[in-house]
């Protein structure tokens, strides 16, 4: 059997972060979004290149290519996306608060959107 490296943390590590179980499986499913969106990002524009072969008269080849590059593009954008969320979560579950890059986030689109003190959209 192949060691990849990969163990699981020991019990110390894990009862000084709480966390660690949750921030765990955050990542694993922000991966598998990846994974599926890589899958049918490509599916995808295969499909449309295929539709539109006469506007695309490129060889099967060049089709393949442009197609793994959009899903692996969309792919990473998702996980990355996803991966920012684990991230605040990881700082939440551990400090007991949100990430300095979330709170700017969050002042950005509350400067544009006027919000009251229980979250509702004021014109």
């Amino acid at each position: 059997m192949v060691n990849l490296g990969l163990s699981r943390v020991s019990d110390e590590v894990a009862a000084k972060h709480p966390g660690l179980q949750g921030y765990a499986a955050c990542q694993s499913q922000a991966f598998m979004k990846g994974v599926v969106t890589f899958i049918t990002g490509t599916g995808t524009a295969l499909v449309l290149q295929s539709v539109f072969r006469k506007r695309l008269p490129y060889p099967l080849q060049w089709n393949i290519l442009l197609s793994v590059v959009t899903g692996s593009v969309a792919s990473y954008v998702v996980t990355r996306r996803e991966t920012e969320k684990c991230t605040d979560l990881w700082i939440y579950l551990e400090k007991g608060q949100i990430s300095q890059l979330h709170q700017a986030g969050q002042q950005q689109i509350s400067e544009a959107t006027k919000q009251n003190k229980y979250g509702d959209t004021i014109e």
